[in-house]
């Protein structure tokens, strides 16, 4: 009798020093818990603190302001960045793209960059990868502007669609020359930074002149080539590879002045939701070649021979020779010529088929 009932007392003292266990643990718990939610507060409060930084931060006029409706973006419209090359046909392409904005129901917006600056300052760039990004109310869009190459992905943004448009780099040179001392039919009226100055380029380059020597046709490698240091460094080969490789990689489309036709049937071909129609505005509108140099003089084949026999000339030509080839190849399968002799953009070159899913052959349900 003893025996039981020592052993009823035993298993209640068990009992109990299970329940107090039991009972420590729950408190050591709920301690660590009430030290960790000061943190959660700190948290949260900071967040709330990032969205109210970010309502009242300072936006460049008509760019986004409403953080939270940005974060809500719906399947994404695209975002095609022109940064654009002088005198290579960029203001008459432009042109017939604002008069898609109503059709297609889309954005075209001109990134001025102050001063001209082919150089963008670190802090701009991340604000218009920010802006671009998540300025959903101006989706889809087409910016454009005069500025090298930058990377939305070294910022965290996803990358917009790069374009741009090359041209033969002395032709391009020589058409910039007489520009900005004649100007052209577009803006008559304005007066450009050598108005008056009628030095031919023969002579401009005779007498050494600033903007007729080789190192002015350095432009269209650094643009493509990006915001690096090296990039604008004349006669560097390290940017001329780079530039050949954003050519390939980070650009979905570039084409060449000489060829600007064909260029729009491409760039239709690739984004049709945006682009729908710029092949008729182009073939049967009056936008397609806006912009001519009001004056020209062609120069000596002495002047041309100097200036091709440069390394300069020789390294641009290359890369808007390695341009070409690579607009020819996209051209190609990307397009076809109807019976016409019409170059005409090619859709839909693909299907899907043996579609298994859960419920097993899916093509079966679609027949």
């Amino acid at each position: 009798m003893r025996m039981l009932r020592n052993l009823i007392m035993f298993k209640q003292r068990s009992v109990l020093v299970w329940a107090a266990g039991v009972g420590f643990l729950i408190l050591y718990i709920e301690f660590r818990l009430s030290q960790l939610r000061p943190a959660e507060v700190q948290i949260k409060n900071e967040e709330k603190s990032l969205d109210n930084e970010n309502k009242n931060f300072h936006q460049p006029l008509h760019f986004y302001t409403d953080t939270k409706a940005s974060m809500k973006d719906e399947p994404r419209q695209p975002i095609v960045l022109y940064n654009r090359v002088p005198k290579t046909g960029s203001t008459s392409f432009c042109n017939l793209v604002y008069d898609l904005t109503k059709i297609n129901n889309m954005y075209c917006l001109h990134v001025n960059i102050t001063k001209n600056n082919l150089k963008v300052a670190i802090g701009d760039q991340y604000n218009l990868a920010l802006n671009m990004t998540r300025w959903v109310e101006r989706k889809p869009a087409l910016y454009h502007g005069h500025f090298g190459y930058f990377s939305f992905a070294q910022f965290g943004f996803p990358e917009p669609m790069y374009i741009n448009i090359l041209r033969e780099p002395l032709e391009r040179l020589i058409s910039f020359y007489y520009f900005i001392r004649y100007g052209d039919d577009y803006r008559k009226g304005l007066r450009r930074t050598k108005q008056g100055d009628k030095t031919t380029f023969d002579e401009c380059l005779a007498q050494n002149g600033h903007d007729c020597q080789p190192r002015a046709l350095w432009l269209q490698i650094p643009m493509m080539c990006g915001q690096s240091a090296e990039c604008w460094k004349v006669g560097s080969q390290w940017a001329l590879d780079q530039a050949k490789r954003n050519l390939v990689h980070r650009y979905t489309l570039v084409g060449v002045t000489e060829q600007i036709e064909d260029f729009v049937v491409v760039l239709e071909s690739i984004e049709p939701r945006m682009f729908k129609g710029i092949i008729d505005k182009f073939r049967t509108g009056s936008k397609s070649h806006i912009r001519k140099t009001i004056h020209k003089e062609p120069p000596s084949e002495a002047a041309l021979k100097t200036i091709k026999n440069t390394k300069t000339y020789r390294m641009e030509k290359e890369f808007y020779d390695f341009a070409v080839r690579q607009f020819q190849h996209i051209k190609q399968v990307s397009t076809y010529t109807d019976d016409k002799g019409i170059v005409q953009p090619l859709y839909n070159q693909y299907h899907y088929e043996k579609i298994y899913g859960p419920q097993g052959n899916m093509d079966r349900k679609h027949k």
